[in-house]
């Protein structure tokens, strides 16, 4: 099997062209399961943020899995393969693995070391589990993902110099400003971007400030927690008319600001300067706006030059994090190398189990006498002899899947200890437990356990 991912970032693809290419929440289970059912993909998992938009899948083959994946990218989408393909990257298998590592301890982030994303992969996965389009594989990756991410959090420090999106908007704003204690502040929306982006202005010295949010009960809440204010939306175009500072975060399909709504405001302002900062993906705001004077407008791929007196401290961090991730895709390739002879492992068991079973009946047949206190403990010694006979085959045959002759070596393991009839009556189970029951249903079963191996091209 393999592991692909593919997608846009904001290494790979400007604003312009990320905002158009971002799964709506409500849409995201469609999505999912569409995916799932197309050709060659057996598990998928989608993550969709500000700053990129990824597709993780497990294939049985990579050139169709790579074509059926862009498909459906441009497909959902509604853009060609040609216009698709210049912002699009491709990784396999194990620098797939490696990317989702990167990504989920914000090493690939636009602001490094970045905390946030950590807990959006964590909720792509578990909408992806919820809908049913994960299995196996990526119920361990996603999870050795997270276990990593919590890790270099914890160990390297990297968040001691805080610096994420939210963070560089103020620093603009102080730049820009000064102090802003005395500066009328505007924050539209109210999800985690708001809520960062009002952790930093009130950190920075802001006190008036004001919420604006299309749910008003929202706007409340964070208006109580930072000692601001909360508008209706509906009074949008006064606020904004007596604003110095805008942040805008909504999850909005278009424009909340268009030119047409701020130049009217700009013409009442008689000159006063408007500073705005659009970190929303889509857009809030009409990049025409900049056109306007006394206009000062920024997205968010302006704001990555902000945070570079940070990053040299963050970068020393991050040098400390490699490590960890090469440690944690060692542990998953490990993993992925004993799968293939769990199979194996349950049908050497279960055989002893029977051959317990029976000696059992046979003891009790010939003293029938025994106590139930003596019959335990009998049971209770043979299982511990079973137990320790097994213990160290066990662990050779583990060994055994991760060598380049492991094929052969796991058909001689089975005919050494004569459990081929049970292995092939474990082997329906475990690939749809690996594979779901749909694709077990279009997929032929394999003869043998080698599509369960290592990821192709991880280390051995």
């Amino acid at each position: 099997m393999h592991i692909l991912a593919v997608g846009v970032n904001h290494r790979t693809a400007p604003v312009k062209i990320r905002e158009k290419l971002t799964f709506d929440s409500w849409s995201l289970d469609e999505a999912l399961t569409l995916l799932r059912g197309t050709k060659s993909i057996f598990e998928d998992v989608i993550v969709s943020t500000c700053n990129r938009t990824e597709i993780y899948v497990v294939s049985d083959q990579l050139h169709t899995g790579r074509y059926y994946t862009k498909r459906f990218f441009a497909d959902w989408f509604g853009i060609s393969m040609n216009d698709l393909m210049p912002f699009l990257f491709i990784k396999e298998d194990n620098e797939a693995v490696r990317h989702l590592f990167h990504v989920t301890c914000g090493l690939d982030s636009m602001i490094l070391g970045e905390t946030q994303i950590l807990g959006q992969v964590r909720d792509s996965f578990l909408a992806a589990q919820k809908t049913g389009t994960t299995g196996t594989l990526f119920n361990e990756l996603f999870k050795e993902a997270v276990t990593v991410a919590k890790r270099a959090q914890s160990e390297s420090q990297i968040n001691d110099h805080p610096v994420s999106v939210s963070y560089a908007a103020v620093e603009l704003a102080k730049k820009t400003f000064g102090p802003l204690k005395d500066k009328s502040i505007l924050v539209i929306g109210a999800g985690t971007m708001s809520e960062l982006a009002l952790k930093h202005l009130t950190g920075g010295g802001a006190s008036r400030v004001t919420i604006i949010n299309r749910t008003m009960e929202k706007a409340e809440r964070m208006a109580e927690r930072f000692s601001g204010r909360a508008l209706p939306f509906d009074m949008l175009d006064q606020a904004v008319e007596k604003a110095d500072m805008i942040i805008s975060s909504t999850s909005a399909p278009g424009y909340i600001l268009s030119l047409e709504n701020v130049s009217g405001t700009v013409i009442r302002r008689k000159g006063r300067p408007l500073f705005l900062v659009d970190i929303a993906v889509p857009r809030d705001i009409d990049p025409a706006v900049h056109s306007l004077e006394n206009v000062s407008l920024y997205d968010i791929d302006d704001l990555e030059t902000i945070v570079a007196a940070n990053f040299e401290e963050r970068k020393k961090a991050a040098s400390l994090i490699e490590p960890m991730i090469d440690e944690q895709i060692l542990k998953f390739c490990d993993w992925l190398q004993t799968l293939g002879v769990v199979p194996v492992i349950t049908a050497l068991r279960k055989k002893a189990l029977v051959i317990h079973a029976e000696t059992m009946k046979s003891i009790e047949r010939k003293l029938p006498e025994m106590s139930d206190r003596e019959r335990k403990v009998i049971s209770k010694h043979m299982k511990s002899i079973i137990n320790q006979l097994l213990r160290d085959p066990i662990n050779k045959v583990k060994e055994l899947a991760g060598d380049k002759e492991g094929k052969e070596a796991v058909e001689l393991f089975i005919d050494i200890f004569n459990i081929s009839e049970e292995v092939r009556a474990e082997q329906p189970e475990k690939r749809a437990a690996v594979f779901g029951a749909d694709k077990e249903k279009r997929t032929p079963p394999a003869t043998d356990n080698s599509r369960y191996g290592t990821v192709q091209g991880a280390p051995n």
